[in-house]
């Protein structure tokens, strides 16, 4: 398990325990803050730091790859020359920023399960200072849809592509289980909250101006993703229900769940 202690492989953690895994090891940092479950062994190391891997990889035989660009075809190598004979790897959509994750993996050799999810449902936290001030968010292309996901989906997928086997090969696209335009997300948030927000959609370069805030440096990436989005929306997908069982979590459920996020 790399990524042991981040937003997704934490909870990946917590579900292959839940299947029944009595050998998981976790990679981290810093064991000593990690907060791992009784069971779980911890090791030190970082992905981004490809000489500490060695010994975390030595007799591992299915690994979750969390995403780090520029180690990532190094540490697939030492992977595959440690004997590991599945990698799942959380990556993105085919083609975009994230494509360096599964070309690295398929070039080292190990059998691999590619997880492609699309926004995460926690990017709605960009609006969570302007709800906290008041009831109006400042956003852009309100009309641009997609299919948000939760990340406990993602890692409910991701230990069931460890611990089972017929996932090898594949590519799953991951999505939550309806597509929504960004103004219908605030209008759920909202709903969440008992309040009734309202959506200001700002011209291209005022949205780039207001992401910056929360997202610095990629607020001009991230502004031009929903331009593009806005003209081809995302559909949802049924993954997350097929590999799982159960049905995928609602963005009104999440809001819900989180609304503490959103409070003053």
């Amino acid at each position: 398990m790399t990524g042991a202690t981040g937003g997704v492989g934490r909870l990946v953690v917590d579900e292959l325990l839940a299947l029944g895994a009595d050998d998981v090891r976790a990679l981290t940092v810093n064991p000593a803050e990690a907060g791992l479950p009784a069971g779980v062994e911890v090791v030190r190391g970082f992905l981004g730091r490809p000489s500490t891997m060695p010994s975390a990889l030595a007799g591992m035989d299915r690994m979750y790859l969390a995403p780090v660009i520029e180690t990532n075809a190094e540490v697939c190598r030492m992977a595959a020359a440690a004997g590991v004979r599945r990698i799942v790897d959380m990556a993105g959509a085919k083609g975009d920023h994230w494509q360096a994750i599964e070309d690295g993996v398929e070039a080292c050799g190990v059998p691999y399960v590619h997880l492609e999810p699309g926004e995460f449902m926690t990017n709605a936290t960009l609006w969570a200072a302007q709800i906290r001030a008041g009831d109006v968010v400042r956003d852009g292309y309100g009309s641009a849809a997609n299919a948000p996901i939760a990340v406990e989906d993602i890692a409910a997928v991701a230990a069931r592509c460890l611990l089972e086997d017929g996932h090898e090969g594949h590519s799953y696209a991951l999505t939550g289980p309806e597509s929504l335009t960004r103004r219908e997300r605030v209008l759920q948030l909202g709903a969440a909250l008992g309040r009734e927000l309202t959506y200001v959609d700002l011209p291209h370069d005022e949205l780039v101006r207001e992401l910056a805030a929360p997202m610095g440096e990629y607020a001009a990436w991230y502004a031009a993703g929903l331009r593009i989005l806005a003209e081809h929306p995302q559909r949802a997908v049924g993954t997350v229900a097929q590999l799982t069982g159960r049905p995928a979590v609602t963005f009104a459920a999440w809001a819900r769940q989180h609304a503490d996020l959103f409070k003053p």
